[in-house]
């Protein structure tokens, strides 16, 4: 019955740990979208680019 229990709590932390790092990429990923800096909207811009393409409107670029 421990070993079952022992089991379990393995897996249990295993999934809290996988939550976490999400969770930070997640935060990470949120503020470089949100700030105002370069890199913010070049990646915003980026976005766009490819939904453009995506979509077929817009211009191209070489």
């Amino acid at each position: 019955m421990l070993q079952r229990i022992k089991i379990w709590s393995e897996k249990g932390q295993g999934i809290v740990e996988y939550a976490l790092i999400l969770a930070f990429v997640v935060a990470i990923a949120v503020i470089a979208l949100k700030t105002d800096s370069g890199m913010g909207q070049a990646i915003q811009a980026k976005f766009t680019e490819v939904t453009n393409k995506i979509n077929g409107t817009g211009t191209t670029t070489p």
